[in-house]
Protein backbone atom coordinates (compact mmCIF):
# COMPACT_ATOMS: atom_id res chain seq x y z
CA UNK A 1 0.00 0.00 0.00
CA UNK A 2 1.68 3.19 -0.82
CA UNK A 3 0.00 5.24 1.66
CA UNK A 4 1.65 3.63 4.15
CA UNK A 5 4.91 3.59 2.64
CA UNK A 6 4.36 7.90 2.54
CA UNK A 7 2.99 8.02 6.09
CA UNK A 8 6.39 5.44 7.36
CA UNK A 9 8.21 8.25 5.37
CA UNK A 10 6.77 11.10 6.66
CA UNK A 11 6.89 9.54 10.24
CA UNK A 12 10.29 8.79 10.14
CA UNK A 13 11.32 12.40 9.09
CA UNK A 14 8.93 13.83 11.66
CA UNK A 15 10.57 11.61 14.25
CA UNK A 16 14.11 12.86 13.11
CA UNK A 17 12.96 16.54 13.46
CA UNK A 18 11.37 16.40 17.33
CA UNK A 19 12.25 13.73 19.19
CA UNK A 20 15.97 12.72 17.96
CA UNK A 21 16.56 16.92 17.23
CA UNK A 22 19.85 16.66 18.69
CA UNK A 23 20.35 13.01 19.80
CA UNK A 24 24.40 12.07 19.16
CA UNK A 25 23.99 8.89 20.94
CA UNK A 26 22.48 5.49 19.97
CA UNK A 27 22.13 3.86 16.57
CA UNK A 28 20.01 5.27 13.27
CA UNK A 29 19.86 1.99 10.72
CA UNK A 30 20.14 2.72 6.79
CA UNK A 31 16.58 3.28 6.57
CA UNK A 32 15.92 5.76 9.24
CA UNK A 33 19.15 7.70 7.52
CA UNK A 34 18.25 7.24 3.90
CA UNK A 35 14.10 8.04 4.33
CA UNK A 36 15.55 11.40 5.95
CA UNK A 37 18.16 12.33 3.63
CA UNK A 38 15.24 11.62 0.55
CA UNK A 39 12.63 13.93 2.33
CA UNK A 40 15.47 16.56 3.28
CA UNK A 41 16.85 16.44 -0.20
CA UNK A 42 12.92 16.80 -2.10
CA UNK A 43 11.61 19.57 0.86
CA UNK A 44 15.95 21.20 -0.60
CA UNK A 45 15.24 20.78 -4.02
CA UNK A 46 11.58 21.91 -4.17
CA UNK A 47 12.36 25.26 -2.48
CA UNK A 48 15.51 25.83 -4.48
CA UNK A 49 13.61 24.95 -7.99
CA UNK A 50 10.90 27.59 -6.42
CA UNK A 51 13.97 30.42 -5.79
CA UNK A 52 15.04 29.72 -9.30
CA UNK A 53 11.76 29.65 -11.31
CA UNK A 54 10.85 32.72 -9.14
CA UNK A 55 13.98 34.87 -10.58
CA UNK A 56 13.82 33.89 -14.03
CA UNK A 57 10.19 34.61 -13.80
CA UNK A 58 11.10 38.44 -12.62
CA UNK A 59 9.44 38.22 -9.50
CA UNK A 60 12.42 39.55 -6.83
CA UNK A 61 10.34 40.05 -4.46
CA UNK A 62 9.35 36.06 -4.27
CA UNK A 63 12.44 34.90 -5.01
CA UNK A 64 14.51 36.81 -2.26
CA UNK A 65 11.30 35.22 -0.10
CA UNK A 66 11.50 31.51 -1.22
CA UNK A 67 15.49 31.95 -0.78
CA UNK A 68 14.86 32.89 2.99
CA UNK A 69 12.66 30.35 3.03
CA UNK A 70 15.46 27.48 1.84
CA UNK A 71 17.86 29.22 4.19
CA UNK A 72 16.07 28.67 7.26
CA UNK A 73 15.59 25.60 6.33
CA UNK A 74 18.86 24.32 6.12
CA UNK A 75 19.40 25.98 9.20
CA UNK A 76 16.68 24.46 10.83
CA UNK A 77 17.93 20.91 9.98
CA UNK A 78 21.82 21.00 10.23
CA UNK A 79 21.66 20.12 13.30
CA UNK A 80 19.18 17.18 12.98
CA UNK A 81 21.19 16.03 9.90
CA UNK A 82 24.17 15.82 11.68
CA UNK A 83 23.32 13.79 14.64
CA UNK A 84 21.07 11.59 12.27
CA UNK A 85 24.80 10.67 10.28
CA UNK A 86 26.45 10.59 13.54
CA UNK A 87 23.77 7.84 14.36
CA UNK A 88 24.40 6.13 11.14
CA UNK A 89 28.38 6.06 11.78
CA UNK A 90 27.68 4.75 14.75
CA UNK A 91 25.66 1.56 13.57
CA UNK A 92 28.46 0.43 11.47
CA UNK A 93 30.67 0.97 14.75
CA UNK A 94 32.41 4.19 13.81
CA UNK A 95 32.92 7.68 16.13
CA UNK A 96 30.91 10.44 15.31
CA UNK A 97 33.95 12.26 14.73
CA UNK A 98 33.65 10.39 11.13
CA UNK A 99 31.48 12.74 10.12
CA UNK A 100 34.13 15.05 9.29
CA UNK A 101 35.08 13.34 6.69
CA UNK A 102 32.57 15.41 4.50
CA UNK A 103 35.44 18.19 5.13
CA UNK A 104 37.73 16.26 2.96
CA UNK A 105 37.70 17.80 -0.70
CA UNK A 106 36.52 16.16 -3.48
CA UNK A 107 36.65 12.68 -2.53
CA UNK A 108 35.09 13.58 1.39
CA UNK A 109 31.69 13.27 0.22
CA UNK A 110 31.84 10.00 -1.45
CA UNK A 111 33.76 8.18 1.39
CA UNK A 112 30.93 9.64 3.78
CA UNK A 113 28.10 8.22 1.47
CA UNK A 114 29.71 4.71 1.65
CA UNK A 115 29.96 4.68 4.57
CA UNK A 116 26.25 5.60 5.52
CA UNK A 117 25.86 3.06 2.70
CA UNK A 118 27.09 0.26 4.81
CA UNK A 119 25.44 -2.71 6.74
CA UNK A 120 24.94 -1.70 10.35
CA UNK A 121 26.41 -4.18 13.10
CA UNK A 122 23.45 -6.80 13.49
CA UNK A 123 24.55 -7.36 17.11
CA UNK A 124 25.15 -4.66 19.80
CA UNK A 125 28.10 -2.36 19.89
CA UNK A 126 29.88 0.02 22.19
CA UNK A 127 26.82 3.02 20.89
CA UNK A 128 23.98 0.44 22.09
CA UNK A 129 21.30 -1.91 20.45
CA UNK A 130 20.70 -2.10 16.36
CA UNK A 131 17.11 -0.60 15.61
CA UNK A 132 14.66 -3.15 14.67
Amino acid sequence: NLNFYIMDIIGNYKNVLTKKYAQFTGRAGRSEFWLFVLVNFVITMVLYILTIVAAAAGSSTLALVTYILLLVYALATCIPTIAVGVRRLHDIGKEGVWFCVNFIPFVGGIWYLYLCAQEGERTENRFGEPQP
